[in-house]
C-alpha cells in the first residue's frame, strides 16, 4: 500500500469521519458558472431638481443607493446550471502561487450524541479559527448541517469573516456510496434532499456563501452525481489529503501537506477538534512551509479561478 493510501485508510478507519481516494482531474467549470452582472444603462442630460429635504438651492439630491443584495445561489462561486451533472474538481490551475486550505466540519448522529452526553468536549477547534483570524489567512469551510446547528455562534463568526467561504458537506456526514469507510449510507432517494437541506441550513448565516460541495469520504459515483444535478453545484474533492483525522502527532500532517502541495492545490483538513486534535498544532508549520515554498493561501473560489 502506498503512503497516500495508507494515510487515507488510517484517517478514515472510524465511521464518524471518512476521507477517501481522490478523483484526479483539472478544474472543470460546468455550464453557467457565475452570471455576469448586467450592464446598467444611463441617461444623458440634466437631472431635474428634486426639491427634497435640504435642497434649498435647487440642486438635485442624488438618490440614496440601495444596499446590494447578497448573491443568490445561481451567482455564487461553484454554481452550475441546475439539471446538469455536477463537475468534479480536484485542484485549480497549476500556475501562479495560490493554494486553498479547506476545513471540513463533520458531524454525525453518533458525534452529536457524544457531544451532548459530555463524552466529548468539542468538535469545534477554536484554535484553528483564531490562528486563521490572527494571521489573516483565507480559508474555505465545508460545513455539515448538523455541525452548524450545534455551533451557530461559531458559524456566524465564520460567516462574518470576509476571508472565509462557506461550503456544503452534507447534513450528517453520511456516505453517498456503499462501503465508504464504514459510514452509514444516505438512501438513494434522499440524496438530493440531504444536500439541499444543508444549503438551507447554512444560507441564513450570510457571508461568502458558495455552491461548492464535498462528499463524505470523497466517495461518489455516477448515481450520486446524478442525484445532485438539480442543485446546480460543483463537487470539490482535493489533491492534498492531510490525514489529520485521529492523528496522534502533528508532524505527519505537516509532512503529508508539504510533500504534496503545488500551485493550485486544494488541501483537505478538519476543524473537528475531538476527531482531529493535532490539526491546530500542525497548522502553523503548514503555513510556514507554504511561505517557504512561495505559496499563498487563498479562498477556494480564487484558487479555482486561477
Amino acid at each position: 500500500m502506498g503512503s497516500r493510501s495508507a494515510a487515507l485508510a488510517a484517517a478514515t478507519a472510524v465511521a464518524v469521519v471518512g476521507l477517501g481516494a481522490i478523483a484526479v482531474g483539472l478544474v472543470t467549470t460546468g455550464d453557467g458558472a457565475a452570471a455576469e452582472d448586467p450592464a446598467v444603462a444611463g441617461t444623458v442630460g440634466p437631472a431635474p431638481s428634486t426639491g427634497g429635504p435640504g435642497d434649498d438651492t435647487g440642486t438635485p439630491v442624488p438618490p440614496t443607493a440601495a444596499p446590494s443584495a447578497p448573491p443568490g445561489p445561481a451567482e455564487q462561486p461553484g454554481a452550475t446550471r441546475p439539471g446538469t451533472r455536477p463537475p468534479v474538481v480536484d485542484h485549480g490551475p497549476r500556475t501562479g502561487n495560490l493554494v486553498a486550505l479547506t476545513f471540513d466540519a463533520d458531524m454525525t448522529e453518533g458525534m452529536r450524541y457524544s457531544l451532548r452526553s459530555g463524552e466529548v468536549r468539542s468538535y469545534a477547534n477554536l484554535a484553528i479559527v483564531e490562528l486563521l483570524e490572527r494571521e489573516q489567512v483565507p480559508a474555505t469551510f465545508f460545513l455539515t448541517g448538523m455541525w452548524v446547528e450545534e455551533y451557530p455562534d461559531l458559524t456566524r463568526r465564520l460567516a462574518a469573516n470576509p476571508r472565509f467561504e462557506l461550503a456544503n458537506h452534507t447534513y450528517d456526514h453520511a456516505a453517498f456510496t456503499a462501503d465508504c469507510y464504514g459510514l452509514p449510507q444516505v438512501p438513494a432517494n434522499a440524496m438530493t434532499a440531504d444536500v439541499a437541506k444543508t444549503f438551507d441550513v447554512i444560507a441564513p448565516y450570510g457571508g461568502r456563501q458558495t455552491r461548492y460541495f464535498r462528499f463524505p469520504g470523497l466517495c461518489h459515483d455516477g448515481a450520486a452525481l446524478a442525484a445532485l444535478a438539480p442543485l446546480g453545484l460543483t463537487v470539490v474533492d482535493g489533491d492534498v489529503i492531510s490525514g489529520d483525522p485521529f492523528a496522534t502527532a502533528w508532524q505527519p500532517i505537516v509532512d503529508a501537506v508539504l510533500s504534496g502541495v503545488r500551485p493550485g492545490s486544494v488541501v483537505v483538513l478538519h476543524v473537528t477538534e475531538a476527531n482531529a486534535a493535532m490539526t491546530d498544532e500542525a497548522l502553523p508549520h503548514i503555513l510556514a512551509g507554504l511561505r517557504d515554498r512561495g505559496l499563498t493561501p487563498a479562498t477556494l473560489s480564487e484558487v479555482l479561478a486561477g
